[in-house]
Protein backbone atom coordinates (compact mmCIF):
# COMPACT_ATOMS: atom_id res chain seq x y z
CA UNK A 1 0.00 0.00 0.00
CA UNK A 2 1.96 2.69 -1.48
CA UNK A 3 0.47 5.97 -1.22
CA UNK A 4 1.06 7.98 -5.01
CA UNK A 5 3.06 11.14 -4.04
CA UNK A 6 0.60 13.94 -4.29
CA UNK A 7 -1.19 12.03 -1.12
CA UNK A 8 2.05 12.04 0.45
CA UNK A 9 2.68 15.74 -0.40
CA UNK A 10 -0.94 16.45 1.16
CA UNK A 11 0.10 14.58 4.70
CA UNK A 12 3.37 16.55 4.74
CA UNK A 13 0.83 19.95 4.28
CA UNK A 14 -1.04 19.14 6.87
CA UNK A 15 1.69 17.54 9.48
CA UNK A 16 3.08 21.18 8.50
CA UNK A 17 -0.06 22.98 9.36
CA UNK A 18 -0.83 21.61 12.29
CA UNK A 19 3.05 21.93 13.70
CA UNK A 20 3.09 25.54 13.05
CA UNK A 21 -0.54 25.87 14.46
CA UNK A 22 0.81 24.51 17.45
CA UNK A 23 4.24 26.61 17.34
CA UNK A 24 2.21 29.89 16.91
CA UNK A 25 -0.39 28.87 19.73
CA UNK A 26 2.59 27.95 22.30
CA UNK A 27 4.53 31.55 21.13
CA UNK A 28 1.11 33.43 21.37
CA UNK A 29 0.88 31.85 25.39
CA UNK A 30 4.22 32.82 26.59
CA UNK A 31 3.87 36.41 24.65
CA UNK A 32 0.58 36.58 26.82
CA UNK A 33 1.94 35.79 29.81
CA UNK A 34 5.37 38.02 28.96
CA UNK A 35 3.10 40.93 28.30
CA UNK A 36 0.90 39.67 32.01
CA UNK A 37 4.20 40.16 33.52
CA UNK A 38 5.10 43.40 32.28
CA UNK A 39 2.12 44.96 33.44
CA UNK A 40 2.04 43.63 36.39
CA UNK A 41 5.45 45.38 37.11
CA UNK A 42 4.37 48.51 35.44
CA UNK A 43 1.43 48.53 38.20
CA UNK A 44 3.94 47.67 41.22
CA UNK A 45 6.02 50.40 39.71
CA UNK A 46 3.03 52.82 39.44
CA UNK A 47 1.89 51.93 43.11
CA UNK A 48 6.04 52.45 44.46
CA UNK A 49 5.45 55.93 42.47
CA UNK A 50 2.64 57.00 44.07
CA UNK A 51 3.49 56.10 47.40
CA UNK A 52 6.46 58.20 47.24
CA UNK A 53 4.48 60.72 45.86
CA UNK A 54 1.76 60.70 48.80
CA UNK A 55 4.84 60.77 51.04
CA UNK A 56 6.49 64.37 48.98
CA UNK A 57 2.94 65.54 49.18
CA UNK A 58 2.83 64.89 53.12
CA UNK A 59 6.45 66.44 53.79
CA UNK A 60 5.12 69.34 51.85
CA UNK A 61 2.20 70.66 53.55
CA UNK A 62 4.11 69.78 56.51
CA UNK A 63 6.23 71.77 55.23
CA UNK A 64 4.01 74.49 54.61
CA UNK A 65 2.41 74.48 58.08
CA UNK A 66 5.49 75.25 59.54
CA UNK A 67 6.29 78.33 57.25
CA UNK A 68 3.37 79.87 57.74
CA UNK A 69 3.56 78.84 61.77
CA UNK A 70 6.95 80.48 61.72
CA UNK A 71 6.12 83.89 59.54
CA UNK A 72 3.03 84.44 61.92
CA UNK A 73 5.18 83.56 65.01
CA UNK A 74 7.75 85.99 63.36
CA UNK A 75 5.26 88.95 62.61
CA UNK A 76 3.61 88.64 65.56
CA UNK A 77 7.36 88.98 67.32
CA UNK A 78 7.88 91.83 65.33
CA UNK A 79 4.91 93.29 65.83
CA UNK A 80 5.11 92.79 69.89
CA UNK A 81 8.69 93.65 70.17
CA UNK A 82 9.77 96.30 67.64
CA UNK A 83 6.31 98.12 67.49
CA UNK A 84 5.85 98.95 71.47
CA UNK A 85 9.31 99.21 72.41
CA UNK A 86 10.20 101.33 69.85
CA UNK A 87 7.36 103.41 69.24
CA UNK A 88 6.73 103.98 73.09
CA UNK A 89 10.60 105.03 73.56
CA UNK A 90 10.38 107.73 70.95
CA UNK A 91 8.87 110.62 72.75
CA UNK A 92 10.55 109.96 75.63
CA UNK A 93 13.95 109.78 73.74
CA UNK A 94 13.07 113.10 71.77
CA UNK A 95 12.02 114.47 75.41
CA UNK A 96 15.70 113.57 76.86
CA UNK A 97 17.52 114.68 73.51
CA UNK A 98 16.09 117.84 73.90
CA UNK A 99 17.62 118.23 77.68
CA UNK A 100 20.62 117.49 76.50
CA UNK A 101 21.42 113.24 76.90
CA UNK A 102 23.68 111.52 74.60
CA UNK A 103 22.94 108.80 72.68
CA UNK A 104 24.19 106.45 74.30
CA UNK A 105 21.98 107.53 77.03
CA UNK A 106 18.73 106.94 74.91
CA UNK A 107 19.85 103.28 73.89
CA UNK A 108 20.21 102.42 77.36
CA UNK A 109 17.23 104.34 78.79
CA UNK A 110 14.34 103.90 75.92
CA UNK A 111 15.25 100.87 74.48
CA UNK A 112 15.71 101.95 70.83
CA UNK A 113 19.06 100.97 68.33
CA UNK A 114 22.07 102.82 67.86
CA UNK A 115 21.12 104.58 64.30
CA UNK A 116 17.93 105.65 65.86
CA UNK A 117 19.26 107.13 68.92
CA UNK A 118 21.86 108.91 66.56
CA UNK A 119 18.86 110.32 64.62
CA UNK A 120 16.88 111.55 67.77
CA UNK A 121 19.69 113.64 68.76
CA UNK A 122 21.07 115.36 65.55
CA UNK A 123 16.63 116.15 65.12
CA UNK A 124 16.13 117.33 68.88
CA UNK A 125 19.17 117.85 70.56
CA UNK A 126 20.63 120.99 70.82
CA UNK A 127 23.75 122.68 69.04
CA UNK A 128 26.42 120.01 70.62
CA UNK A 129 24.37 117.34 69.40
CA UNK A 130 23.69 118.42 66.13
CA UNK A 131 27.55 118.53 65.46
CA UNK A 132 28.99 115.93 67.55
CA UNK A 133 32.31 116.00 65.99
CA UNK A 134 32.95 119.82 65.96
CA UNK A 135 33.72 121.79 68.98
CA UNK A 136 31.20 124.53 70.20
CA UNK A 137 32.62 127.81 70.85
CA UNK A 138 30.41 130.55 72.36
CA UNK A 139 30.84 133.84 71.62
Amino acid sequence: MTLPLDEWMLIARAVFLVFAFVLAAVTFSAWRRAAIRQTEHALAHDAEVIKRLDGLDARLVAARNLITQLAETLEHSARGDGGTRSQSGYPIAIRLARSGASAQELITSCGISQSEAELVCRLHGGARAAHPYREVTTA
